[in-house]
């Protein structure tokens, strides 16, 4: 499926990564009585966390990230990626640690399970992440900058 602005969508890909989303969040609200968000369990399994999840499985929540994609990855023939400087992404990378701490929680914990239980601490934090990504790309498109 197509879309005619945008040839390079997948949007079949899209639903079935969300729906895959949805349902971790799920297993994880109700089989462990656990918010899947991404920043806490990462802080959780190197030894920053409080209560919750036990510390093992918050690492096998953490790497199963990357082998997830890994496995997608090879059962799809492969990818071509493209990646900023490792400046930049040591950068990046400590400004969205400070940003979920001072948000109390990442896009996966606000927008994926706090906005589906209706928070409004999450329904807030959510419409703040997407302004700031709407008013970054509106800033780099008038300055004429690319990300990569």
């Amino acid at each position: 499926m197509m879309l005619p602005s945008f040839p390079e969508a997948a949007p079949l890909a899209g639903l079935a990564g969300g729906v895959l989303i949805g349902l971790a969040a799920a297993v994880m609200l109700l089989g462990l009585g656990r918010i899947a968000g991404v920043s806490g369990l990462a802080a959780k399994a190197v030894g920053l966390g409080g209560s919750g999840i036990a510390r093992s499985g918050a690492w096998m929540f953490v790497i199963g990230l990357p082998l997830g994609a890994l496995i997608v990855m090879l059962a799809s023939g492969g990818l071509e990626a493209s990646f900023a400087s490792p400046v930049t992404l040591a950068i990046a990378g400590l400004a969205v640690g400070v940003g979920t701490r001072l948000g109390s929680g990442c896009t996966s914990g606000h927008g994926v399970c706090g906005v589906s239980r209706l928070s409004g601490r999450s329904i807030v934090a959510t419409l703040t992440f997407m302004a700031t990504g709407i008013a970054t790309v509106a800033i780099m498109n008038a300055l004429g900058l690319e990300v990569l």
